[in-house]
C-alpha cells in the first residue's frame, strides 16, 4: 500500500470514529446502527465494515480514544518537572475531573462507557493499567525526592488507586455523586498521608 492510501485509509478511519463517536452522543450507543454512521458519512455500510469488522470495534475504538485523551493528560502531568506532592494531587484530580465531563455529565456516553464495563473489555482493562502505572510513576519520584515513603510501590499504586476508585470510575462517580463520603480533596489528603514520608 502507498503512503497516500495508507493516509487516506488512516483519514477515513478516523472519520468513522469521529462520526460515530458524535452519533453514540447525540443518540446514543445502543440506537446508531452501522447504517447511520455509514449515511453521514455519504458512504456505504459495506465501506464501514471494510475499515471496522463491527458495530462493537467501532465502539472499542471510539472508547479507547477517549481513554487515550485522560491517558495522555496523565502523562503530562507525570513527566511535567515540578514537586511531587503538587502533581500527585493534580494527576488524581484530573483523572477525576477528565472522566466526569466525558462520562458523567453526558448520559448517552455514560450508557457506552456502562456497555464496555459490562462486557468488560480488554480496552477498560489496559487503560485501568496504564493509569495505575502513571500513579505509580509518580509515587516512585515521591519515593525518590523523600516525599514518600513506598518500600512496594506496586502495593502502594494499587491501594492509592483503590482508595480513589469512586472517583476514577465512570460509574462510581456517578452512582456516587449525591451519596455521603469524602471529598476528592480529603481522599487525596487521606492517600498522601498514607503516603507521606515519615522522617
Amino acid at each position: 500500500m502507498t503512503l497516500v492510501a495508507e493516509h487516506i485509509e488512516g483519514d477515513t478511519r478516523d472519520r468513522i470514529l469521529e462520526v460515530a463517536e458524535r452519533l453514540f452522543r447525540v443518540i446514543g450507543y445502543q440506537k446508531t446502527t452501522v447504517g447511520d454512521i455509514a449515511k453521514e458519512l455519504r458512504m456505504s455500510p459495506a465501506n464501514v465494515y471494510r475499515f471496522f469488522e463491527s458495530k462493537k470495534a467501532i465502539h472499542q475504538a471510539v472508547a479507547r480514544s477517549l481513554m487515550g485523551e485522560v491517558e495522555l493528560e496523565a502523562q503530562r502531568i507525570v513527566a511535567r518537572p515540578g514537586p511531587v506532592l503538587e502533581r500527585f494531587r493534580e494527576l488524581l484530580t484530573t483523572i477525576n475531573r477528565m472522566n466526569t465531563e466525558r462520562y458523567v455529565g453526558d448520559s448517552k456516553l455514560h450508557e457506552m462507557v456502562e456497555i464496555a464495563m459490562q462486557e468488560d473489555w480488554d480496552v477498560c482493562v489496559t487503560h485501568m493499567e496504564c493509569i495505575a502505572g502513571f500513579i505509580g510513576q509518580m509515587i516512585a519520584q515521591g519515593a525518590a525526592t523523600g516525599e514518600f515513603e513506598a518500600p512496594d510501590l506496586q502495593l502502594a499504586s494499587l491501594c492509592a488507586c483503590t482508595a480513589m476508585m469512586r472517583f476514577f470510575h465512570p460509574q462510581m462517580i456517578a452512582q456516587c455523586a449525591t451519596k455521603p463520603g469524602p471529598s476528592i480533596d480529603q481522599m487525596i489528603d487521606f492517600v498522601i498521608a498514607g503516603l507521606s514520608s515519615r522522617h
